[in-house]
C-alpha cells in the first residue's frame, strides 16, 4: 500500500520546459527539488511522472499533489 501524498505547497510551480528534455514531476510531495523528483519517494509505493516536452513552453505543475490532471495544476489546491 502506498504512503499518503504530502502537500508540497498549496499553489502551482511555474516551470520552463525545453523541447525534447525529460522531466520527472514529484508525485509524493517529499522532494527537496520541487516540483521535480529527487528520489525521496523510494519505499513509499509512489512514483514520479515523466514529462517529455514537445516544444519550449512554460507550464504550471501541481504543488499540492492532489490534481486530477497530473502533473498539471487544476486548481484543486484552492479547496485544500
Amino acid at each position: 500500500m502506498a504512503d499518503a501524498v504530502e502537500i508540497a505547497q498549496k499553489e502551482p510551480y511555474k516551470l520552463d520546459l525545453k523541447k525534447g528534455e525529460k522531466y520527472f514531476w514529484c508525485a509524493c510531495g517529499r522532494s527537496s527539488k520541487q516540483p521535480l523528483c529527487d528520489g525521496t519517494h523510494k519505499g513509499t509505493g509512489l512514483s514520479p511522472m515523466m514529462i517529455v516536452a514537445d516544444e519550449d513552453k512554460t507550464v504550471w505543475l501541481c504543488g499540492c499533489k492532489h490534481t486530477a490532471k497530473a502533473p498539471y495544476c487544476d486548481g484543486t489546491h484552492n479547496s485544500l
